[in-house]
């Protein structure tokens, strides 16, 4: 499996208090979605998971809690309003992120960031219509309806709403979108993760000159990639080299860690890591 690397890491360094979180958002099935408020960074997450009215907390535990085996404790406080048993799932939370996800998250964001980027050229290439009839394998867009490889068999009505799309490194294969239908409209979609994700990290190098670095052409070819994704043809173009020159650089630059690359059809689109937006937020060099 494509995290059984991640998982084999994360296991030796969690907290036993963790261990909570499955009972809350087990592996299968469903889980609340309070849990996941669709915030922009880790602590506004936090504070809206934190004033989550205890009404709610209460209806979406009750329809999505575990059957069967002893609840721990601090859920039943949850389920009860206890604003302690909220303040350490808070705490939960924080330590699960700071040993699982934290170290990884150069990794993460660049493959979020590839996956976003090419679909922002499928929409550029293909439109709304082909954007979504290609938004998955097994998916099929028949305007006005979009129908998905979903886990169970479910049905969403916009009824006017808009459709917020959001790739997950960890959303595996199939869709998941929230259990409330009333809850504004989103989609979570697998990001479709490079198999080598895990060991690509490497540490941004800073202070220096992008230029002296990586060799001026070089240099142009990435702030060319984090100025917009772009394909290889496209690349070639902006810098007035060829197209294997192009590609040759972009290959320099993924080995590097410092673009991700991702296939869709006959395309190969680039964008950057966050790793070169610290690089280039150091000294990036003038592309004239």
């Amino acid at each position: 499996m494509i995290f059984d690397g991640w998982r084999r890491r994360v296991v030796r360094r969690l907290p036993r208090s963790t261990r909570w979180l499955l009972e809350l958002a087990p592996a299968r099935g469903t889980s609340p979605d309070f849990l996941t408020p669709g915030a922009r960074t880790l602590e506004e997450g936090l504070a809206l998971i934190r004033s989550t009215p205890a009404e709610r907390i209460r209806a979406e535990l009750a329809r999505t809690a575990r059957r069967g085996g002893e609840a721990d404790p601090r859920t039943a406080a949850l389920v009860e309003g206890d604003e302690r048993a909220l303040a350490a799932l808070v705490a939960t939370l924080r330590d699960y992120h700071r040993s699982a996800l934290a170290p990884y998250w150069p990794r993460i964001q660049a493959q979020v960031h590839t996956d976003l980027a090419t679909r922002g050229q499928l929409l550029l290439h293909e439109g709304v219509d082909g954007t979504l009839a290609g938004l998955l394998p097994g998916s099929r867009w028949r305007p006005p309806v979009l129908e998905l490889p979903y886990p169970v068999d479910r049905e969403l009505r916009l009824d006017g709403r808009g459709l917020r799309l959001l790739p997950s490194l960890f959303c595996w294969r199939r869709p998941v979108t929230l259990v409330d239908p009333a809850r504004p409209p989103v989609l979570v979609l697998p990001a479709g993760p490079d198999p080598g994700w895990l060991s690509a990290a490497s540490p941004a190098p800073t202070h220096r000159s992008l230029a002296a670095l990586l060799g001026r052409t070089r240099a142009v070819v990435l702030t060319t990639i984090a100025a917009q994704a772009a394909t290889t043809t496209q690349i070639a173009r902006r810098t007035g080299v060829s197209v294997a020159a192009a590609s040759q650089h972009a290959t320099v630059l993924r080995e590097a860690g410092l673009i991700a690359t991702q296939r869709r059809g006959n395309r190969s689109i680039h964008s950057v890591t966050p790793a070169a937006t610290k690089l280039i937020g150091g000294a990036a060099p003038d592309p004239s």
